[in-house]
């Protein structure tokens, strides 16, 4: 028999079971006390029994009957397929919300930049950027596409390679002038270090020890120094004229474009094994908004190449 209770009733009850309170769910539905009550009162009538155990005016909280607490993970099970059936709706346009998980640090320095140009182009698209140093989930966490630093194989992801970088010291102008003795790789030995602690958990990823072998150097102490866990940070840290960054060109190439940096030593180059991948799922590669975010940053990778 087809059901004639409306979906705010069960709503109402789901609710009011979770907190254990008619106020609660009211504030969480956003309607008052009374009308959750009622919604509950109409199941119930509809049903031919009661929900909840009915107890003295002082009960300080709902308990649902036994019947009603084994029907209640079918109940919220059947929300959250619901809900997923909302989603695939709004999948098939490009209007509404785009979820994108990157490193704070290419979000400052790479990322929002630019991210104007997407919006310019894509006005009915909301970017929402989830920014987090370490890898998530996903489905769970409801992430339509990102950028990930690292090899290019991500279980559970499909890859498609963004960006390769470079590594290199950088300095500001002014320390540059300060310190005219920075000739050759050998005079860094005077200098403090900056050292980029976000990407220790990166293997392959090059150090200073990395660059410094590169250089033919072998005197250089690198064990000390400034240690910064955000690769923005670090970069901040050599614009302030702290010392000398072993800087990532993919997150120093507007510094260095407005003067804001000065690279050292550019005969001596240095790419690194890892690289930038734009991620998805790939039952997902089709979404049309997905779609659009994940072309227009191939096209600015290729601009800023």
């Amino acid at each position: 028999m087809k059901s004639p209770v409306h979906l705010n009733a069960l709503r109402a009850f789901e609710a009011s079971a979770r907190h254990q309170s008619f106020s609660a769910a009211a504030a969480e539905l956003n309607v008052t006390p009374a009308a959750v009550g009622q919604l509950v009162r109409t199941l119930e009538e509809w049903l031919g029994t009661p929900l909840f155990v009915r107890g003295t005016s002082g009960r300080a909280r709902l308990v649902p009957t036994e019947t009603a607490d084994r029907a209640l993970p079918d109940i919220r099970a059947g929300f959250d397929r619901l809900a997923m059936g909302l989603e695939r709706l709004k999948e098939a346009s490009t209007s509404g919300v785009l979820t994108v998980a990157v490193s704070p640090a290419f979000a400052a320095k790479w990322l929002l930049p630019r991210i104007e140009r997407f919006q310019t182009a894509w006005p009915d698209t909301d970017v929402r950027l989830d920014t987090n140093l370490k890898p998530v989930d996903f489905v769970a966490q409801r992430i339509d596409v990102g950028v990930r630093y690292g090899t290019g194989s991500w279980p559970g992801l499909a890859a498609e390679k963004l960006m390769s970088e470079e590594v290199y010291p950088v300095c500001s102008p002014q320390l540059l002038r300060e310190h005219w003795r920075l000739q050759k790789p050998n005079d860094l030995a005077q200098e403090t270090l900056i050292h980029d602690l976000s990407m220790d958990s990166h293997t392959g990823f090059p150090t200073w020890d990395t660059w410094l072998q590169k250089a033919g150097v072998t005197d250089v102490a690198t064990k000390r120094g400034m240690k910064i866990n955000n690769s923005a940070a670090v970069l901040q840290a050599a614009i302030d004229g702290h010392g000398i960054a072993l800087a990532r060109n993919v997150m120093a190439r507007d510094d260095l474009a407005a003067g804001r940096l000065v690279r050292l030593f550019p005969e001596i180059s240095l790419v690194s094994p890892l690289a930038y991948y734009v991620v998805y799922r790939a039952e997902c590669c089709g979404l049309p908004k997905l779609v659009a975010f994940r072309d227009w940053l191939l096209k600015e990778a290729a601009i800023s190449r």
